[in-house]
C-alpha cells in the first residue's frame, strides 16, 4: 500500500516544511471511546456508563459498551499503527478497569490488558504514552461527590501509584489528566458531559480537586521513578471581536481566566490568579483550598500537553446570560463562526494555534509542549471505489501542522504532535455521529479502513514534514 493521496486537491499548494530531528509523531485515543468490553473482566461502572443510559444525554442513546472493540482487537490496531509509522501512541487507562469502585481492591485482569497492550506497542517499536484519566470516573466515586469531593483527588493519587507499579518499567511518559476544563465545566456546570451536573459551586470545587489530583498523582509517579510526568490541558485561544474595544478586552480577561489561567497559574506558578479567586468566590467559599494544596499542584512537570481544535472570539454584550459552561460569564457573547467549519461546527483557524503556543511560551517560559490532540470531524465514508477521500481533514491537518512549524520557528519548545484521533470512535455526547478518525471504523462489522488522511499522515511521518507541491509521494 502506498502513501499516495488519490485526490489532487488534498495537497494544498504551499511550500514544503521539515520538522526538527526527534520530533515525535503520534496518534491519540481514549479508553471509553474505543475499548468496549464494558462489563468484561471485572471492569466497574464509570460515570459515562451511567450518563449514556440516561434518556436524552447522548445522541440516539449511543453508549461505549462496544465502541471500537479495541479491548479485543488491540493486536490488529497496533499493527495498523505500525503500518502508519507512528513513533508514539497516546492512550488512556480506564480507572474502573483497575479499581472498579475507584478505591480498594485492584482488578488484576484490568492491569493485564494494559500490560499486553504496552508490550504489543513496544514490540512494534511504538512508544506508549499513558493518560491516567480521560473522563471515565468510577461511578462509586461520583456517588460520593465525584471531583467536587477531595476524596476523589486522594484516590486518584493512589490509583496512579497502582498503574505505575505495573507499567512503569516500560512507559516513559505519564500524563495525569486529560482536559480538566471539560471534566469540571462540562461535567458539573453545563451538564453536557458526565456526570451531567449543573452546579457552579461544584464546578469550581472540581477544578481545584482535579488540579490537586494531578499534583498527588505527579508526586506518586515521581517518587516511584517516573521519567516524564505531564498533564494535558485544552487551553482556549480566546481573542476579542474588537481588539480596540475595552469592553471586549475585559470579556477576554474573564473567559481567559476561566479557561486558561485558573489551570495554568496553579500548575506552573503555584498560585491562583487573584481575579479568578474573586470570581470563584461568587459561587463558593473556597474552603476546599487547604494549606499546602498549591505546593502539591505546582509539582514540576516535564512536558505540557496541549489539545487544540479552534479559537474563540468574544465580545461584551450587556444583558446576555452566562454561557452554561462558563459560570459567571454573563454579559459576554461568543461570536458564531464566520468562515469554514468542521462537522462539529467548529471554526477552522490554524493561526490560532500558533498564537496560543506563543502565548504559553511567553507567559510560562521554560515549558516544553506536545500537541496531544488536534484533528477534525468530517462525515466522509467509503466511496464507490471503497476508499475514504477525506480531503477536508487533510487540509485541516496540513494547516495546523504548518501552524506548529510557525510556532517552532518563533522559538516555542514544541516536541511532538498527536493527531486526534487514530480511529473513528464514541464521541461523547455526540455518540457515533461524529467521525474524527484518520482510520474509518464500520461500527457494524468493526472493519478498519485507512482514510486518505491516514495515508497522507503516514507520508508526513516518513518525511518528518510536508512535501513540496507536486513532489513524488511514495
Amino acid at each position: 500500500m502506498t502513501a499516495t493521496v488519490t485526490s489532487t486537491s488534498a495537497q494544498p499548494a504551499l511550500a514544503g516544511i521539515t520538522f526538527p530531528d526527534g520530533f515525535v509523531w503520534g496518534a491519540a485515543t481514549a479508553s471509553y471511546q474505543i475499548e468496549g468490553a464494558a462489563r468484561e473482566d471485572g471492569r466497574g461502572e464509570s460515570i459515562w456508563d451511567t450518563f449514556s443510559r440516561e434518556p436524552g444525554r447522548v445522541y440516539r442513546g449511543h453508549t461505549g459498551d462496544v465502541a471500537c472493540d479495541h479491548y479485543h482487537r488491540y493486536v490488529d490496531d497496533v499493527a495498523l499503527m505500525a503500518d502508519l509509522g507512528l513513533a508514539s501512541y497516546r492512550f488512556s487507562i480506564a480507572w474502573p478497569r483497575i479499581q472498579p469502585d475507584g478505591t480498594g481492591p485492584v482488578n488484576v485482569k484490568g492491569l493485564d490488558f494494559y500490560d499486553r497492550l504496552t508490550d504489543e506497542l513496544l514490540g512494534k517499536g511504538i512508544d506508549p504514552v499513558v493518560t491516567l484519566y480521560h473522563w471515565d470516573l468510577p461511578q462509586t466515586l461520583e456517588d460520593l461527590g465525584g471531583w467536587a469531593n477531595r476524596l476523589t483527588a486522594e484516590a486518584f493519587g493512589e490509583y496512579a501509584q497502582i498503574v505505575y507499579g505495573r507499567l512503569g518499567d516500560r512507559v516513559g511518559t505519564w500524563t495525569t489528566l486529560n482536559e480538566p476544563w471539560c471534566s469540571a465545566y462540562l461535567g458539573y456546570s453545563s451538564g453536557r458531559h458526565a456526570p451531567g451536573k449543573q452546579d457552579p459551586a461544584a464546578t469550581f470545587a472540581a477544578v481545584h480537586h482535579l488540579l490537586l489530583g494531578h499534583g498527588l498523582a505527579a508526586r506518586a509517579l515521581r517518587s516511584a521513578g517516573a521519567r516524564s510526568v505531564s498533564i494535558t490541558l485544552n487551553p482556549s485561544a480566546v481573542f476579542p471581536v474588537d481588539p480596540d474595544n475595552a469592553a471586549d478586552r475585559e470579556a477576554v480577561r474573564i473567559i481567559d481566566g476561566l479557561s486558561n489561567r485558573v489551570f495554568f497559574d496553579p500548575l506552573l506558578k503555584g498560585q491562583y490568579p487573584a481575579d479568578m479567586l474573586a470570581h470563584m468566590s461568587r459561587f463558593t467559599d473556597l474552603s476546599y483550598i487547604q494549606d499546602g494544596d498549591l505546593a502539591t499542584i505546582n509539582a514540576p512537570i516535564d512536558v505540557l500537553g496541549v489539545n487544540f481544535y479552534m479559537p474563540s472570539y468574544v465580545s461584551a454584550k450587556p444583558g446576555s446570560p452566562a454561557a452554561p459552561d462558563q459560570p459567571g460569564s454573563e454579559g459576554i457573547a461568543f461570536r458564531a463562526p464566520n468562515g469554514p467549519v468542521t462537522d462539529m461546527n467548529w471554526p477552522i483557524e490554524p493561526s490560532g494555534l500558533t498564537r496560543l503556543l506563543k502565548r504559553i511560551h511567553d507567559d510560562y517560559p521554560g515549558t516544553p509542549m506536545l500537541i496531544t490532540e488536534n484533528g477534525a470531524a468530517y462525515p466522509e465514508g467509503p466511496g464507490a471505489d471503497g476508499e475514504v477521500h477525506d480531503t477536508r481533514r487533510i487540509e485541516y491537518l496540513d494547516g495546523h501542522l504548518r501552524a506548529c512549524h510557525d510556532a517552532l520557528a518563533a522559538g516555542v519548545d514544541l516536541r511532538g504532535y498527536f493527531v486526534w484521533s487514530l480511529m473513528d470512535n464514541f464521541e461523547w455526547a455526540e455518540g457515533y455521529a461524529k467521525r474524527f478518525g484518520i482510520v474509518h471504523v464500520d461500527y457494524a462489522t468493526q472493519e478498519r479502513r485507512l482514510k486518505d488522511s491516514a495515508k497522507w499522515y503516514r507520508e508526513v511521518i516518513r518525511r518528518n514534514g510536508i512535501a513540496e507541491p507536486g513532489e513524488s509521494e511514495g
